[in-house]
């Protein structure tokens, strides 16, 4: 028996990492489908599900899923502002202004995951919005800036 969408969302919170693997597979297989699915879980309670939901929309690539994204880099958790941070530098062009907005935010987790992103996706218009974030009052944001110029600079 097949499961649902939403069933497989729910199983990325098993605690056998065989059915997780199945369910991460499952919904990667799904494709378009699942996004608009998966973009919905990005707000779940259980921090297992964003996590993984996080990592499979920067697989699936589907650039309906940047602005959930962002707003997911104020997750309270670590780990999931790092795997939406990742997701977004695999997003191509379609994140790059985005993410240069982000640069803006108040909270200073976001504009560092931000920072570090836009070093990944390596476009040399985030420079100078970057070059200011070299005078952060946050070290995070910071190195984040630093890596990136230093990067795309490359």
């Amino acid at each position: 028996m097949e499961n649902s969408i939403e069933e497989l969302i729910e199983l990325l919170n098993d605690k056998d990492d065989f059915v997780v693997e199945d369910a991460v597979g499952q919904l990667e297989l799904k494709g378009e489908e699942a996004i608009d699915y998966l973009i919905d879980a990005l707000s779940n309670r259980k921090k297992n599900i964003r996590l993984h939901v996080a990592t499979l929309l920067g697989a699936l690539n589907d650039e309906k899923a940047i602005p959930a994204l962002i707003k997911t880099l104020k997750d309270n958790n670590k780990l999931v502002r790092r795997e939406a941070s990742t997701a977004l530098s695999r997003m191509g062009d379609a994140a790059v202004d985005p993410l240069i907005e982000t640069l803006d935010d108040e909270d200073w987790k976001v504009r560092g995951a931000a920072a570090w992103a836009l070093g990944n996706l390596g476009d040399e218009k985030a420079i100078p919005k970057l070059e200011k974030l070299l005078e952060d009052e946050s070290s995070f944001v910071k190195a984040g800036a630093r890596s990136a110029i230093d990067t795309i600079k490359k």
